[in-house]
C-alpha cells in the first residue's frame, strides 16, 4: 500500500505561480509512473501532467510550456510546478501512482489539494 500526501495548494492571482509536492509513503517510490490529475467543480477528472519511472514527461495541451512536473525519488516526492496561472486553471489537483507489471497492478490516489487563482 502507498499513501500519497499532496500539498502546496492555495489561492494565486492569475498570472501567478504555484508548487505542488506529492509525497509517498514508500520506497519503493521510484518503480512508479506518477500523474497530476485535476477536477474542477461539475467537470470531469483530467490529466494534467505524467512522469514515467524513467523520467518521461508529457503533459495536456492546456498546460504545456507553463506546468512542469518532476520527480525526486530520493525524497519520494513528485512535483507540479505551475506557472503563468489562469482562472481556467482553478481545480483540485489529485496525485496518482500506478504501476503494472505482468498481474501485479498498482494504483493509488491522494485526496487532493485545492488551487483557485483568482483576482
Amino acid at each position: 500500500q502507498v499513501q500519497l500526501v499532496e500539498s502546496g495548494g492555495g489561492l494565486v492571482q492569475p498570472g501567478g505561480s504555484l508548487r505542488l509536492s506529492c509525497a509517498a509513503s514508500r520506497s519503493l517510490f521510484s518503480i512508479y509512473n506518477m500523474y497530476w490529475y485535476r477536477q474542477a467543480p461539475g467537470q470531469q477528472r483530467e490529466l494534467v501532467a505524467a512522469i514515467t519511472s524513467g523520467g518521461s514527461t508529457d503533459y495536456a495541451d492546456s498546460v504545456k510550456g507553463r506546468f512542469t512536473i518532476s520527480r525526486d525519488n530520493a525524497k519520494n516526492t513528485v512535483y507540479l510546478q505551475m506557472n503563468s496561472l489562469k482562472p481556467e486553471d482553478t481545480a483540485v489537483y489529485y496525485c496518482n501512482a500506478r504501476y503494472s507489471s505482468g498481474t501485479d497492478r498498482r494504483d493509488y490516489w491522494g485526496q487532493g489539494t485545492q488551487v483557485t487563482v483568482s483576482s
